[in-house]
């Protein structure tokens, strides 16, 4: 996922209203312990046992020899995805017959994003309609869109193959219709669903130094566009989630107030239809448990070297949770909540904090 970008308190108190208590509040999973929809079948009781409300997963295929294919990487390119390929995945998910455990994602990428924004974009709008309607059918609130360029640099204009002929208003204009379009595919598989992005229009208003002139120099910068265009073609029912990445290292509940505030009002000189963002708009959090692992590493105990200690990450997470408008996501890459074997390298000292914070 993308490095975490550090930002100030940009206020005391926060617009708008949260959900309310902490409980109130659902809590998702989201990281590299991410299971495909056969693993979750399989698993169901294991998860429900965790303090979790749902995940994101992701849609498996098999491949012509044998091996297995991954969707979600492999769903923004030249290649349109069928039911036959797909439809699978809707009898696992009718299967979790769980009363709790019932926020599940299906992850959408922009990867591996070779396809040009004046080139043909039928296939990445067929694959769109199809995850919406897998997702429908499979009874889950929505898809969580993961704008992140894990491969190609989709947003930034300077890399894009037209930038020596095409402006950055024509590009900027090219990415809005698409952007629109993606989200008509989305509601024409699952009228009403909600889209989770691990970025909204925080990341380019960062990036462009708070600036809107700063856009073209961004490398998110076309993801204001784009997110313009989704939120003028969103209907009646929707809700389009900023995941706000970028408080995956909040340790202060100051810091939780002023991603809120640049959610609800810092972004808006970049936001096109201020009245859609209102209408369509929420406003979530995430926190990553294991953060700077690699430079720190992760110690399951003492915790002294981790970054957040059992209870900074409860804080952290009422915090997130007391002001977040409905989710907040825990991200882990060493920590894994699930797998074949269990729980792996996860202190009982962490799951009891998130246990806690959650009331």
């Amino acid at each position: 996922m993308w490095a975490p970008i550090l930002l100030p308190a940009l206020c005391a108190t926060a617009p708008g209203q949260g959900p309310g208590p902490a409980e109130a509040a659902k809590l998702i999973e989201f990281g590299w312990d991410e299971p495909d929809t056969a693993f979750m079948r399989q698993h169901l009781r294991e998860m429900e046992k965790t303090p979790f409300d749902g995940c994101v997963f992701h849609l498996n295929y098999p491949r012509p020899d044998g091996s297995t294919g991954n969707f979600t990487w492999e769903c923004w390119s030249t290649r349109t995805f069928t039911r036959e390929e797909l439809w699978h995945a809707v009898e696992d998910l009718r299967a979790l017959d769980s009363p709790t455990f019932t926020e599940n994602f299906l992850r959408f990428n922009v990867s591996p994003g070779d396809v040009d924004w004046f080139e043909e974009f039928g296939p990445i709008l067929a694959n769109a309609r199809l995850a919406g309607e897998i997702a429908k059918a499979g009874r889950c609130p929505g898809i969580l869109f993961d704008i992140e360029t894990y491969n190609a640099e989709i947003w930034r204009y300077a890399s894009l193959k037209q930038s020596g002929t095409q402006s950055w208003d024509a590009y900027a204009a090219q990415v809005r219709k698409r952007g629109a379009e993606v989200m008509q595919a989305f509601q024409e598989g699952y009228p009403g669903l909600t889209v989770f992005l691990t970025f909204g229009y925080c990341l380019p208003w960062v990036q462009a130094g708070q600036k809107p002139e700063g856009l073209p120099e961004a490398h998110y910068g076309l993801l204001a566009p784009f997110l313009d265009g989704m939120f003028e073609a969103a209907g009646p029912g929707v809700k389009i989630v900023d995941g706000y990445e970028l408080s995956y290292t909040y340790k202060q509940r100051e810091q939780f107030e002023g991603a809120r505030q640049m959610m609800a009002e810092g972004v808006l000189p970049i936001v096109a239809d201020r009245e859609a963002y209102r209408r369509h708009g929420r406003f979530a959090f995430g926190i990553w448990m294991d953060a700077d692992w690699r430079n720190r590493g992760w110690q399951t105990g003492p915790f002294l070297g981790n970054l957040f200690r059992p209870m900074e990450f409860r804080r952290s997470l009422e915090a997130a949770l007391d002001l977040c408008d409905e989710y907040v996501w825990i991200y882990t890459e060493t920590p894994r909540w699930w797998s074949a074997e269990g729980p792996q390298q996860l202190p009982r000292a962490y799951e009891h904090a998130v246990r806690k914070a959650r009331g």
